[in-house]
C-alpha cells in the first residue's frame, strides 16, 4: 500500500527538496512552526524572499497560496502575508505536522495527537470487523508478517504503517481517509525515538499486539479488535514518554 506513506518515507530519507515551490514552501513553513516567525508577524516581502531562495516572484506567490491553504498565513493587501496563529493550522496536513515533528520532541503535541489516535483508530478496528474482505485480510497478515522479520528500521516501520492503513481501508467509510496522516506523524515520532528495532524481544512483541488486531478483525470480534487497538496505541505512547524520560530525547 502507498497511500499514506510520504510523510513516513520523507522522515526517513534524506533526500533533498528539489522543487523551488517545494523548497520556498519547506523553508518558511518551517520557519513558522519553529516560531522563528512568530504568530501576527509578517512573513518577509518578495523582494528579501526572491533574493534569499533565488526564485521569481511567480513561485512565491504559489508558495504563499500554498501556506495559506495550510492555514499558516494570511495575506491583507498593502499589509502583507502574516504568520496566523497555531489553532488556524491544518494539522491533519502531512507538512504541518511533519515540520511540528521536526521542531523537536513536543510532549504536549505528542499527547494530543495520541489522544486524537485513541478517539478514531479503535473504532476503524471495529468497523473493519464487519467490512474486511478476505483480501483485506490477507494484506494485514502480510503485514504483520512483515514486521515480524523486517531487518532495518524503515522495514518495520513501513510494514507497521502499511498495517494500520490496511485497517482504515477495511473499516469502508471514507471520513477516515482525511485522519490517516495522524497515524502516520506518531509513528514516525515513535520510530524516530523509540524503535523496538534492535531488541529482538521487542520487536516480537510489538508485532504479536498487532497480530492480536487482525485475528480480532478476523473473527469478526469488534471489541476485541478495539481493545487490542487501543493496547498498541497506549504501549506506543508510553514507550516513547519512557524514553523521554530517561533523557535520552534531550538533543532533540
Amino acid at each position: 500500500m502507498k497511500r499514506g506513506r510520504t510523510l513516513l518515507k520523507t522522515s526517513i530519507s534524506t533526500g533533498a527538496i528539489r522543487n523551488s515551490h517545494a523548497l520556498v514552501v519547506d523553508e518558511i513553513g518551517r520557519s513558522i512552526i519553529s516560531g522563528a516567525y512568530p504568530t501576527g508577524s509578517l512573513v518577509p516581502g518578495d523582494t528579501e524572499l526572491a533574493e534569499r531562495f533565488n526564485v521569481s516572484r511567480t513561485v512565491l506567490r504559489e508558495a504563499m497560496k500554498t501556506l495559506a491553504a495550510k492555514g499558516l498565513v494570511i495575506a491583507k493587501a498593502r499589509i502583507g502575508t502574516r504568520v496566523t496563529e497555531a489553532k488556524k493550522w491544518n494539522f491533519f496536513d502531512s507538512d504541518v505536522l511533519r515540520w511540528h515533528l521536526d521542531s523537536g520532541f513536543d510532549a504536549e503535541f505528542m499527547r494530543h495527537l495520541s489522544d486524537m489516535r485513541l478517539s478514531f483508530e479503535p473504532s476503524a478496528a471495529r468497523l473493519a470487523t464487519l467490512n474486511a474482505t478476505p483480501q483485506d485480510i490477507a494484506a494485514m497478515k502480510q503485514c504483520v508478517h512483515s514486521m515480524y522479520v523486517a531487518r532495518t528500521m524503515e522495514e518495520f516501520a513501513l510494514a507497521d504503517l502499511s498495517l494500520h492503513m490496511a485497517m482504515i481501508d477495511a473499516a469502508r467509510n471514507p471520513f477516515m481517509y482525511s485522519v490517516a496522516s495522524l497515524i502516520e506523524a506518531a509513528l514516525v515520532t515513535s520510530f524516530r525515538l523509540s524503535s523496538p528495532m534492535g531488541d529482538p524481544r521487542g520487536q516480537q512483541r510489538t508485532s504479536h499486539r498487532h497480530q492480536i488486531i487482525v485475528e480480532a478483525i478476523e473473527a469478526g470480534d469488534g471489541d476485541a479488535a478495539a481493545r487490542a487497538t487501543e493496547v498498541v496505541i497506549i504501549e506506543g505512547r508510553d514507550r516513547l514518554f519512557e524514553t523521554d524520560e530517561a533523557g535520552d530525547l534531550s538533543s532533540l
